[in-house]
């Protein structure tokens, strides 16, 4: 019952900078961790960052000093912009949220993903 879009990949070339954006929405009470993860062909599903409704940010060593994570609470969206890419940043990116819907008088807890955003860097 919560959906995420997420915006903003594209093809850039090695040392270029993409912003990713991710929407979320429908019956949402309140939202808690929001982040993205990536997958790139043939390889596992990896963390990328976390921000926290505080705002509080972890990221993976490997997006450590170039990738930001940030939210707008107002808005349910989470972005992430990414700095000096390299080529093994190629992958689908996907954010995710979790926290608590409206469903009458209860607020039961959720966890979605969005459909990912491809995102290449190559020269």
């Amino acid at each position: 019952q919560v959906q995420l879009v997420e915006s903003g990949g594209g093809s850039v070339q090695p040392g270029g900078s993409l912003r990713l954006s991710c929407a979320a929405s429908g019956s949402i009470f309140s939202i808690d961790d929001m982040g993205w993860y990536r997958q790139a062909p043939g390889k596992r599903r990896e963390w990328v960052a976390t921000i926290t409704s505080a705002g509080s940010t972890n990221y993976a060593d490997s997006v450590k000093g170039r990738s930001t994570i940030s939210r707008d609470n107002a808005k349910n969206m989470v972005y992430l912009q990414m700095d000096s890419l390299k080529p093994e940043d190629t992958a689908v990116y996907s954010c995710y949220a979790d926290g608590f819907i409206i469903r009458g008088r209860d607020r039961p807890y959720f966890n979605s993903w969005g459909q990912g955003t491809q995102v290449t860097v190559s020269s």
